[in-house]
């Protein structure tokens, strides 16, 4: 789903310019989103984030889906274990949930998952550095070779721009690594939360992920689908 034209948008001043900011991984889970708008360390976290300047919640939240899929690589500072990337080249869909923010808290979203301080974002902001609007024009912009350096634009929703951060290498590419269980948990509420998945379903579609499908069996993510949905 990539348009509806029956979506409104939230109370926001007419100077503020929105965006759908598009999680993937455990921001798909509002509760997790929260601490990188309003700052502070998750319970079982190891990463205390300083927040969005702007801390006001997103106006409002819809579940999308993207072409492409979901791959787990790398090492998370937050939770340990690989972290959720898009890669728009792989088959099948991926399943992620679009928030509408303004452009300063997406910058600020996008900042803390580069490691730089909020406001430390020059080149996101399109007045200073058109990075936004170049991967809203060309489908995709890099800032870096770091990890969440790549913004891509899958699309419009409403006439708004949907965007999200990932990796700049293709999926292919990398070395793949299964998440930690925390990791996992939280992304599988926030498919229930979102797309109202059932437990069989959300484990069916992570267990079929690069880098859960190698390190996880399909028993085991579906027990811990059912603990994390019945934990809330």
């Amino acid at each position: 789903m990539l348009s509806d034209p029956h979506l409104t948008t939230g109370v926001v001043g007419a100077e503020e310019r929105l965006v759908w900011y598009v999680a993937y991984g455990s921001n798909l889970h509002a509760a997790r989103l929260a601490w990188y708008i309003g700052g502070g360390c998750p319970p079982g976290g190891r990463r205390t984030y300083p927040g969005c300047r702007d801390t006001r919640p997103p106006s409002r939240s819809v579940p999308v889906s993207l072409p492409g899929g979901i791959y787990f690589a790398g090492e998370s500072g937050a939770w340990t274990g690989g972290m959720a990337f898009y890669d728009p080249r792989l088959p099948g869909v991926a399943a992620a949930r679009a928030y509408l923010v303004t452009v300063e808290q997406f910058a600020d979203i996008a900042a803390q998952e580069m490691y730089r301080p909020p406001g430390d974002t020059a080149d996101l902001i399109p007045a200073t550095g058109a990075a936004i609007d170049a991967a809203v024009a060309e489908g995709r912009a890099t800032l870096g070779p770091g990890r969440y350096e790549t913004l891509v634009c899958p699309g419009h929703l409403a006439g708004i721009p949907l965007l999200t951060f990932t990796a700049g290498e293709s999926a292919s590419t990398q070395r793949c690594r299964p998440p930690a269980p925390i990791y996992l948990g939280m992304i599988a509420r926030g498919l229930h939360e979102s797309h109202g998945w059932p437990a069989e379903r959300i484990a069916t579609y992570l267990a079929d992920r690069p880098g859960v499908a190698d390190g996880w069996p399909p028993e085991a993510v579906a027990a811990l689908v059912t603990e994390a949905l019945a934990a809330g």
